[in-house]
């Protein structure tokens, strides 16, 4: 088990682990031609919530000091509209980008201190009851890779994809 320097980061480690468990598994057979289609024109495709999803890892990681950019930072930072007029990577493209900063954001979450989670991280969300740390982001980071994987998961069944398996490859240390 994997002791991190922080007490507050605790909770987040096992998630992490289980979200990038998740987001392979909920990826797991769907075609490339699958992965773009969209229902009635209404949703985002699976490329772009997977895309999405990375770009959330990386978000996390510049915010814990990695200097890793996403390289498709200009289609998904922020949750930017899908645009049928862009050319979006493959899943293929997504997943080895997946493998590369996955490991790095979760080194970085063993070696983050409580005063660095302390630290003020303004994302303008303007909300009272939420204070806007290092430690907070992380924390909606995981709610959104939540939400995308549950997106994911629905699409695999509108699409006849068998439901997502919980199975864990303990050989992915991430």
């Amino acid at each position: 088990m994997d002791t991190p320097k922080s007490k507050k980061i605790e909770l987040i480690i096992p998630a992490y682990r289980m979200h990038t468990q998740s987001f392979l598994n909920v990826l797991d057979g769907i075609s490339e031609e699958d992965a773009l289609k969209r229902i009635d024109g209404k949703t985002n495709h699976i490329v772009w919530m997977a895309g999405n999803f990375l770009n959330m890892r990386y978000g996390l990681g510049m915010v814990l000091g990695l200097k890793d950019e996403d390289p498709y930072n200009d289609l998904f930072f922020q949750g930017k509209a899908l645009d049928e007029s862009y050319n979006y990577p493959s899943l293929d493209e997504l997943e080895k980008n997946f493998h590369d900063i996955s490991p790095k954001v979760f080194q970085k979450l063993l070696e983050v201190t409580d005063e660095e989670l302390d630290e003020i991280f303004e994302i303008g969300m303007g909300v009272p009851f939420i204070r806007e740390t290092k430690l907070n982001f992380a924390g909606m980071c995981l709610g959104r890779e939540d939400y995308l994987c549950g997106q994911i998961g629905l699409m695999r069944r509108i699409l006849d994809y068998p439901g997502m398996k919980y199975d864990v490859d303990e050989n992915i240390k991430y």
